[in-house]
């Protein structure tokens, strides 16, 4: 047990290093977030993950998997299942916003098997006026992503997957913005996964499942709102991380959990400025003169490479932009477990730095979860509510069937 505590100390101490800074690094650095169309796209969808600091692309297998990992499917030991997800969102300013997922597998065999996921970002009623500040219409705003998903095991212990999406987002309802129509934004992206599960280790003389998992998920076409307008990235995301299950006797498990996840978009350069701070045009493109870093628009593919070494600041900036969150979980008797977790992103580049909590409990047919967030930083959308997610197994629920006496 000592040796375990010792993991859990420099888990903790790694994390907590990453996320200092002192007041004096922090001035001297520049604010440069990446900002991206559709980030709905990167919120965690179930209060399993949300509790233990949105970690999840090598944990335990389940009805969830689409989001984190669509290759742990393969893995998934149940013959079918569904989860579905609530989380408010600003819940302390308005009542109306808030996201849905309903997310599910089936097994096609013992080596492979389908997922799918619907999420349903609605952004309230919103009221628009033109210039004078007249009304001129009502409209409720929302976005959708419709995923489908495969996954194979490739041996005893490694597993690939992909799946496909289709993204849907209105924000106005074809109202013209400053003189231009606007329509839906759309695209079609595809997410690729691997998963390596070795469920037979020992660490610390400690039996123990070892897991490693790594995806990229929304690889798809550029967004945008107008017939006229530059079209944006989707948030095309890197996550990687493991995780390790101690396997304490027959009723007790600990499982420490570690994501990294790093966006794979163009960084905003720096753009030369005149003395009035107004932008130096180019003398043949008109295009302004970029000071350092590069430019951010070029096609998809080229822009997945050049994330690796674009930051204007070099190599120390490209540092700051890989997220790193950690979670634990505990299960008693497979039926109860306690999370927690902690999300750290740099100043710089967002600064969201929170804690998680959460509880679940699993009954014979069906499993609640329930995670709450705190804010260490700037404030969060998600501060201070309950999320919770619902998980059903057809399985036993099956089973249950089967065993009741006929009347």
């Amino acid at each position: 047990m000592k040796k375990i505590f010792i993991v859990l100390l420099g888990l903790v101490v790694v994390v907590n290093l990453n996320g200092q800074d002192t007041e004096l690094e922090r001035s001297a650095l520049q604010l440069n977030t990446i900002t991206t169309a559709v980030p709905f796209l990167l919120i965690a969808p179930d209060s399993r993950a949300g509790a233990m600091g949105d970690v999840g692309v090598s944990s335990s297998p389940d009805a969830n998997s689409m989001h984190w990992n669509v290759a742990k499917l393969a893995f998934v030991e149940k013959e079918m299942g569904v989860s579905v997800s609530y989380s408010p969102w600003l819940r302390k300013l308005v009542p109306d916003i808030n996201m849905s997922y309903v997310s599910g597998y089936k097994k096609l065999g013992e080596n492979n098997a389908i997922g799918a996921s619907l999420r349903y970002f609605s952004l309230g009623d919103i009221k628009f006026t033109n210039d004078q500040g007249d009304p001129i219409g009502d409209f409720n705003p929302a976005e959708f992503a419709l995923d489908l998903g495969y996954s194979q095991k490739l041996g005893d212990r490694f597993s690939a997957g992909i799946a496909a999406r289709y993204i849907y987002s209105n924000l106005t309802g074809g109202v013209d913005v400053g003189g231009a129509d606007t329509r839906a934004g759309k695209s079609f992206a595809v997410d690729v996964g691997v998963f390596y599960t070795n469920q037979d280790a020992e660490v610390f003389g400690q039996d123990a499942i070892v897991n490693l998992g790594m995806s990229i998920s929304n690889i798809g076409a550029k967004i945008s709102y107008t017939d006229d307008a530059v079209k944006d990235f989707i948030p095309i995301n890197l996550r990687f991380g493991p995780s390790l299950t101690f396997i304490m006797d027959d009723h007790n498990t600990i499982s420490i959990l570690t994501d990294v996840n790093k966006l794979l978009v163009p960084t905003p350069p720096v753009y030369a400025t005149d003395e009035n701070g107004s932008p130096v045009p180019d003398d043949i493109t008109g295009e302004p003169v970029i000071e350092s870093g590069k430019n951010p628009d070029v096609p998809i593919v080229t822009g997945i490479f050049q994330s690796f070494g674009d930051a204007p600041g070099g190599f120390s900036e490209e540092l700051r932009e890989y997220n790193i969150s950690a979670g634990l979980e505990y299960w008693y008797n497979k039926q109860f477990a306690v999370r927690a977790g902690y999300f750290n992103e740099h100043a710089t580049k967002g600064n969201r730095k929170y804690i998680t909590a959460g509880l679940g409990l699993k009954l014979s047919v069906f499993s609640i979860d329930f995670s709450y967030l705190v804010a260490m930083t700037q404030e969060n959308p998600l501060a201070n509510t309950v999320r919770f997610s619902l998980m059903f197994d057809f399985e036993n629920f099956k089973n249950q069937n089967k065993a009741a006496p006929a009347n």
